[in-house]
Formats: structure tokens, C-alpha cells, sequence
């Protein structure tokens, strides 16, 4: 069971269960995806792993991180629907099952502090060697995208399907902005984030009787005043059409972009979870038996939703000479989920494979938040358990009338250069 309660400028979300023998301390800052502070946001993160005030290099971070008998630390950004979040993320032993060593959790929640609220800083800006060193790994992190082409390709479809709205942004920022970036300007920018952003934190393991709430109000050290913008998901009234660009590649990414209009929050977001597992989000869907088993023309075929931003995404991989069937079959799979050529069986299978997914998630500290999470980011009541009883009662004339609102937005091929 959540428990949550909203704390001075916080909220916080205690997770109880004897599942784990460890104990996750989460904090997730979210804010507004916006051009002129995605590329700090990326960065950030690199930096304070770094070291700090009183542990000023990564060698001796880690070493704190050894003494508290091996936590692990790990900081990161990502985007859901319009919002960025930079989570923090420390796993440490349970007190509870080590002998005389009740001080574990204390000492992980100061060395917490000390990682967030005191960085390693320099006359008012963070160290200006450490930030000039993260910006060559973000950098290399950037121009590794070249090399992935199922994630460029992905990447430059949601940049042209979704130009001028906030989701387009490359979540690891842009090339172009690092050489100005100075040390200054992005503690300045932290410290709005720290101030600014809206905070929650997870606790998840065996917790009763630990008095986490008065622990985690010590580690929380600045007054907060922030809340999520809820956004609307958008459904342009145009015309779809196909990007063509070419590169070094032997094996095409066919990429198409559907907007659904239906998000987390949305009474048919259940119905749209078992409409993609049968289209596309598991081996015996559409997409997976007719595109790649039954005719053979894709290496990879798969679908995959943008709860937050109302969207849908199927990923396949083909031969470059192979681009109009495989178009065309592609196609005639969203077509046969708009007629209903799905049977009981096939809505019930997918029901209990959508729904073991979803435990098998719970079984895990970390799909434990981020399921949580979604609630957050979807200002919605709905919980888990929820979701799976509305799982259980969706019905295929549901699953139609999800299908038939869908509507393709972009397709997007990346062939080689010597292709047609």
C-alpha cells in the first residue's frame, strides 16, 4: 500500500513491503520540458555524481557509498509527456537485517543531503574542471545517437511529428549548447531546480516502525513551492505524411507516429493498453506474427505507447528494397484492429500478459516507483490495482472504438543512400 502525505514543499509516498531486503530512497524533481534548460538538466546529473563539498571526487564518494556496506547511487534525467524529471536514486541494506547497525538508514539520508544540497562548488558555481569534463561525456552521450539508428530514427520522428510542442526535445540536450554553458550559470540553474521544481519522494522496503517521515524531513532542506502544469495530450487536424532520410545503413528503421488523444488519467487508457498489446506490444501481437513471422519482411516489429503524451510508436526494421510492403502490411494491421479481425482469445491472452507485466514490474524497487510515478505525472487517482481490474473488464467493442480514434501523424524511414 502508497501511503502519502504532502510535506513542506514536497509530498512524499512511503511504499511498505517485505519483499526487498534493501531499501530505495527515490527523489524525483520534475519540471516543464522547455529548449532553454534541456541541456542543463541533462547535465546535471553527471556533475553531481562527481563528488562534494565534503567528499570532493568520485573516488571518495564511492568510498562512502562502500562504507554504507555497498549502496548503490544513480542519478539520471528523462521526459514523460511534456515534463522533464531528474530522479536521485540510492539503494541501501536494511538496517533491519544487519546486527548492531542501526545507523544505516541515518547515514545514508546525510549522505543524501550531502550529494543534493552540498556539490562540490567554486565562488558560487559548480568546479569548473569537474563541469568541463561532464560536458565531453554528455557530449560523446549526444553524438552517440548517430550510431543507435533505431533511437536516431525514433528521435527524428518525434522531432518532426511533434515540432513546436515541448515533447520534440532531445532529452539529453544539444551539442550546440555546451560550449556556453558556463559552471556559473548551471549551479544558478540547479539551485532554481532545487527551489522550483516539484519533489516527490518514494521510500520502498520494509519501513514500519522506521519513522521514515521525520528521516526524510531532515534530508529535505530547502522551502519548495512548485506543482505540474497538467497538459492536454494534442491531436492536430492535418494530414498525415512520409519523412524519407538517408544514411550509412544496411538494415531500414520504418518508424510510424499515431496520436491517440487518450493519456494515464483517461477512462479508455485501459482499453488502449490491451488494443497495443494486441497490435503490437507483445511476441504474438499483430505486428510481430504477420510483419516479421508470417511475411518476412521486418528484422523487428513493435509498438509501444506515450502514456502521457497520448501517443503511439511502431518501431521495425527492414530491408531498404522492402519499404512499400511492409508499409502496406503495416498499415493493413491498424486497419484489421479498426474492423475487429481480433478474436476473444486473442483479448484475453493479452489481458493476462498485460496484466503479469504489470506485477512483474512490482516485483522490482525500481517499477514499483515508476508505476507509482505515473500517477503523479498523470494527476490521477488511478492506482495500479486499478488499472488491472480496468484491464480485466475491457471488451473488444471497447477496443474498436479506441482503434478507430487513432489517427497516423508521421511516417518516418531512415534507408540507405544507394536505396530508391
Amino acid at each position: 500500500m502508497e501511503h502519502i502525505t504532502r510535506e513542506d514543499g514536497y509530498h512524499l509516498h512511503l511504499l511498505h513491503t517485505k519483499k526487498f531486503k534493501t531499501l530505495h530512497i527515490c527523489l524525483k524533481f520534475v519540471a516543464p520540458l522547455e529548449r532553454n534548460s534541456i541541456t542543463k538538466r541533462a547535465l546535471i546529473p553527471y556533475i553531481l555524481q562527481q563528488g562534494t563539498a565534503e567528499y570532493p571526487n568520485a573516488i571518495e564518494l564511492r568510498q562512502q557509498l562502500d562504507l554504507l556496506y555497498g549502496a548503490v547511487l544513480h542519478i539520471d534525467g528523462s521526459k514523460k509527456g511534456e515534463h522533464h524529471i531528474t530522479t536521485v536514486r540510492l539503494e541501501i541494506a536494511n538496517e533491519q537485517y544487519i546486527a548492531n547497525q542501526s545507523h544505516i538508514i541515518d547515514d545514508a539520508v546525510q549522505l543524501l543531503k550531502e550529494i543534493i544540497y552540498h556539490p562540490k562548488v567554486e565562488n558560487g558555481a559548480f568546479d569548473s574542471n569537474v563541469v568541463e569534463r561532464e560536458k565531453q561525456t554528455l557530449l560523446q552521450k549526444i553524438r552517440a545517437l548517430k550510431e543507435d539508428k533505431i533511437s536516431l530514427a525514433n528521435t527524428r520522428l518525434i522531432e518532426e511529428m511533434c515540432e513546436g510542442e515541448p515533447y520534440h526535445l532531445r532529452v539529453h540536450g544539444y551539442e550546440e549548447d555546451l560550449a556556453d554553458l558556463s559552471a556559473g550559470e548551471l549551479y544558478n540553474y540547479y539551485q532554481q531546480m532545487l527551489a522550483e521544481d516539484q519533489l516527490d519522494v518514494y521510500v520502498v522496503g520494509d519501513i514500519e516502525n522506521m519513522n521514515m517521515k521525520n528521516k526524510i524531513a531532515q534530508l529535505i532542506s530547502k522551502e519548495r513551492q512548485s506543482s505540474i502544469v497538467k497538459t492536454d495530450p494534442t491531436v492536430p487536424e492535418r494530414p498525415s505524411d512520409t519523412i524519407v532520410e538517408k544514411d550509412q545503413v544496411q538494415q531500414a528503421k520504418l518508424h510510424f507516429g499515431y496520436r491517440t488523444g487518450i493519456t494515464y488519467d483517461d477512462p479508455n487508457y485501459a482499453a488502449l493498453h490491451v488494443f497495443n498489446g494486441i497490435f503490437g506490444g507483445f511476441p504474438s501481437s499483430k505486428l510481430f506474427t504477420n510483419v516479421r513471422e508470417k511475411h518476412s519482411l521486418a528484422y523487428y516489429a513493435a509498438s509501444r505507447l506515450e502514456s502521457h503524451k497520448g501517443l503511439l510508436f511502431v518501431f521495425s526494421g527492414i530491408a531498404p528494397d522492402q519499404y512499400d510492403r511492409a508499409r502496406d502490411i503495416i498499415l493493413e494491421q491498424m486497419e484489421q484492429m479498426r474492423k475487429g479481425e481480433f478474436s476473444e482469445d486473442d483479448i484475453a491472452e493479452t489481458k493476462e500478459m498485460a496484466i503479469n507485466q504489470l506485477k512483474e514490474t512490482l516485483d522490482n524497487p525500481q517499477g514499483m516507483i515508476e508505476l507509482h510515478y505515473q500517477k503523479v505525472i498523470g494527476q490521477s487517482d488511478k492506482n495500479v490495482e486499478q488499472l488491472i481490474k480496468e484491464i480485466q473488464q475491457v471488451t473488444k467493442q471497447h477496443i474498436i472504438q479506441v482503434a478507430e480514434a487513432i489517427q497516423l501523424d508521421k511516417v518516418y524511414l531512415l534507408t540507405s543512400e544507394e536505396a530508391e
